[in-house]
């Protein structure tokens, strides 16, 4: 699958809380948090579904893959997002490992799978 995605309890600000805990232990930080229901509406489009995109950066670990290949840059920060499904919460990220297949560079698969897993605790984490 090319994404990782969980379910939770937590409401929307509950889960992204939780969130920003976890990575800040893995050494990531939220760059930028965009709530594209307050942006389309905004716009005057009717979308009433909570949904965030949260962008996520480990300064190390981009400076490290993108010193491997710049193309790299294209799927950089990375995006976890959480999100309203029909009433629950659930919390979901492409996968570094899925995304690094497009840019067909062995060299830094392992780099993907590390930072794969690190994120994949840090939501696990939050749940």
């Amino acid at each position: 699958m090319f994404h990782y995605t969980v379910e939770t309890t937590k409401t929307i600000e509950e889960a992204i809380t939780s969130l920003e805990e976890s990575l800040k232990e893995e050494k990531f930080g939220v760059l930028w948090q965009f709530d594209i229901k307050d942006k389309l509406q905004e716009k005057g489009l009717d979308f009433g579904q909570s949904y965030r995109v949260l962008e996520v950066c480990n300064p190390h670990e981009a400076q490290r893959v993108l010193s491997q290949n710049q193309m790299v840059g294209y799927f950089l920060p990375c995006k976890i997002v959480v999100y309203d499904d029909t009433g629950h919460t659930k919390i979901g990220m492409p996968r570094p490992t899925a995304l690094i297949e497009m840019v067909k560079d062995q060299s830094i698969k392992d780099l993907a799978k590390d930072i794969e897993e690190r994120l994949i605790r840090c939501i696990d984490k939050a749940v």
